[in-house]
């Protein structure tokens, strides 16, 4: 390969030259999924076309050369350009490969992905886009700069920006009208411009990290609680089953016609139709669902420096405690007892880097077999504390499904047992995605079957909500992280399903354990919609804790109490 390079005739270039090239090529070839957006519909044999093509091309290859030209000196040029390079590249594979786009949002999501799911999405195509990428940066050594004086090349730089940001402008005006209805009523395409829509996003995510660093949190809220005296009461233990992943679409307690949770809908629980996630992606959709904003007031930086609801309720004297086999808990469980289950050695659930979910069971066993923390220097009659227990799965998370399942659970065959999705069938990736969701209906299962365990100890319930839900295909689309003001419903609505204690031989209508009415909340869960949302005051209302930001309105069990 270098060889090869050597061999190669040298061309003497301007710097400038040189950004106008590669920046032309990287408009040109590696921004299909704008393009192909951008001209749907259009006709090839209508000149108004072309003109919008050459219009729109000069104008982008323009507007995004002049701030590498009045950025970049001579020494500097082929390195930027090169970096340039490589991250088009990996954009335009993600988007082609994928259908998503590089907002704010996805870039936030993939950087706080763990390097074991990253790995997942590392696949022959991606490692094509990368060498190629490298080979093309590596090419630009081969150009020679044409050497200026300071002075000139100063001038020239300035001078090159300047014109730049001119043809653009013009370039603008004429496809103006073209142009800006497109962005007006495509508002997802502003992030498939390669490459200014991942540098602005990285750029976003780095500024909004920086801020989150740099801010006051929010003072703590008032909390108050009262609890029965010790003897007149079972102390609680309810346990929050955060899913990934999930799409409701997929779910046979709500209608999907294949049986992917078959065990849950035997037992004498409540499951949502119709629940609304906050966001479309992990890294928005945790801390919002714990937060008292939620998408109605949706305002980033107020959930990020507001306590979550978890630690609400440990300042109001429960026991909560976070079990995470995933990539973290996402600031919500701060200064909360927490355990990375992902990394467990359980021969029986865990190989390959990745614990099966029913590691979370087995660590949940194992947690409430032990004494709670301070169980020795609790004054003599004092009640045990209430305890909540979030468990967070792996679930569905893509691209590879078939991996989120033991052997056992192969239900739905052929299945898609490949990273990339595109070189399978669509039916192949609903059968591994549906046998993961009947992995979720058996870990659900048998946690309400050692729950019944507890009952004699305990009051006790579960709540199980995914976080967000899944592209599979559909329109082109897969995976997650959509925009979500233009995400498809598939991964916007998400199950939820709440479980209490109740004995088998118990009389319709008899109270649940925590004193909720099953009768009532199936009513509710039937005939009104439902979100996140109102997961912050449902929490609080269960373990009966008052703080101003509680809204009983938006309690899901506060009238079935």
């Amino acid at each position: 390969m270098i060889h090869l390079l050597r061999r190669l005739p040298r061309p003497v270039l301007a710097p400038e030259t040189l950004v106008l090239g590669v920046i032309a090529a990287l408009v040109t070839l590696l921004s299909g999924a704008f393009w192909q957006q951008a001209l749907d519909g259009r006709s090839a044999a209508d000149p108004g076309t072309w003109r919008f093509v050459a219009g729109t091309l000069v104008m982008l290859v323009a507007a995004q050369a002049a701030p590498v030209l009045l950025l970049t000196g001579r020494r500097s040029v082929r390195p930027v350009l090169a970096l340039l390079i490589l991250v088009a590249a990996v954009s335009a594979h993600m988007m082609g490969r994928y259908g998503v786009v590089m907002d704010p949002t996805m870039l936030r999501n993939a950087l706080r992905t763990d390097v074991r799911e990253a790995s997942e999405l590392f696949n022959p195509g991606l490692l094509g886009a990368i060498v190629g990428a490298l080979a093309a940066g590596a090419l630009l050594w081969r150009v020679e700069l044409r050497p200026r004086p300071l002075g000139r090349a100063l001038a020239w730089r300035l001078g090159s920006a300047t014109a730049s940001l001119g043809v653009a402008v013009l370039a603008l005006l004429l496809v103006f009208q073209d142009f800006g209805s497109l962005m007006r009523n495509q508002k997802g395409l502003r992030y498939t411009l390669n490459p200014a829509a991942t540098l602005y996003s990285s750029a976003r995510v780095a500024w909004t990290d920086l801020r989150q660093a740099t801010r006051t949190p929010e003072p703590p809220q008032p909390v108050r609680r009262e609890v029965a005296s010790a003897g007149s009461r079972r102390p609680a233990l309810f346990v929050f089953v955060l899913g990934e992943t999930a799409r409701a679409a997929n779910v046979s307690l709500g209608g999907y016609p294949r049986p992917t949770f078959p065990r849950l809908a035997r037992e004498d629980g409540v499951y949502f139709h119709n629940t609304q996630a906050c966001g479309t992606s992990t890294e928005v959709s945790v801390p919002c669902l714990f937060s008292p904003f939620g998408r109605r007031d949706y305002d980033e930086d107020r959930i990020r420096s507001a306590e979550s609801v978890l630690q609400l309720l440990q300042r109001a004297g429960v026991r909560v405690v976070w079990l995470d086999n995933q990539s973290g808990c996402k600031g919500v469980c701060a200064g909360l007892e927490s355990h990375d289950v992902s990394r467990d050695t359980d021969p029986a659930l865990c190989a390959d880097g990745h614990c099966q979910d029913g590691i979370l069971l087995a660590r949940l066993q194992a947690l409430m077999a032990q004494p709670a923390p301070g169980a020795a220097s609790r004054p003599a009659g004092a009640p045990e504390p209430d305890t909540v227990v979030v468990l967070h799965q792996l679930g569905n998370h893509g691209p590879a499904y078939y991996k989120r399942y033991p052997e056992a659970f192969r239900t739905f065959t052929p299945e898609c047992s490949r990273n990339e999705l595109r070189e399978c069938s669509q039916q192949e990736i609903v059968n591994a995605y549906d046998n993961a969701l009947r992995y979720t209906d058996h870990l659900l299962a048998e946690t309400l079957a050692w729950l019944r365990t507890q009952r004699s100890q305990r009051e006790v319930g579960l709540v199980y909500v995914s976080d967000h839900g899944e592209s599979l295909g559909e329109g082109g689309l897969y995976l997650h992280g959509m925009p979500h003001a233009i995400a498809p419903d598939v991964q916007r609505q998400v199950p939820m399903y709440w479980w209490f204690g109740r004995d088998a031989t118990a009389a319709a209508g008899t109270p649940a354990d925590l004193g909720v009415r099953l009768d009532c909340l199936r009513q509710r869960a039937q005939g009104e919609p439902a979100s996140h949302d109102q997961l912050f005051h449902s929490l609080l209302g269960l373990m009966k804790v008052q703080t101003p930001r509680y809204r009983a309105e938006d309690d899901l069990v506060s009238a079935c109490r």
